[in-house]
């Protein structure tokens, strides 16, 4: 079995990065991607679906660095669904897709003086348990 995931897109918002109460650095940014196509009657189309990315560990404290909103990503990772109560005691479930690597593209965003597909750590490490996640 696999799960496997390869994204190219532009983030939509600067990282958000925390740390567990163990000091394992935590990151978080959706990432864009467009599908485009020329439907049957000839007409342009496009699609955006949006990926909730989460990295770990060294390569979480460097995407919080380097990246921003607008910077166009590689990120290869898996994906991973996870459940939590909301304030009204709702259950919700979101879907991550837990980030190995990431590397950061073209230009855009606050690192763009960087040289391009740069890779921005080698320590994706895995997800702790969910009690460590502090949102």
């Amino acid at each position: 079995m696999v799960n496997k995931v390869i994204l190219v897109g532009n983030l939509g918002k600067d990282p958000e990065v925390r740390f567990t109460p163990n000091g394992r650095a935590l990151a978080k940014f959706p990432v864009a991607t467009s599908e485009r196509w020329t439907d049957q009657d000839g007409n342009k189309q496009e699609r955006t679906e949006w990926h909730n990315v989460v990295v770990w560990g060294k390569q979480a404290e460097t995407c919080g660095q380097y990246l921003a909103k607008g910077r166009q990503v590689f990120v290869e990772g898996s994906i991973r669904t996870r459940q939590y109560d909301d304030k009204d005691g709702n259950k919700r479930y979101i879907t991550e897709i837990v980030a190995r690597d990431v590397r950061f593209l073209g230009g855009g965003g606050r690192g763009a003086a960087e040289p391009g597909g740069i890779p921005l750590g080698e320590d994706a490490g895995g997800p702790p348990a969910d009690d460590d996640i502090p949102f």
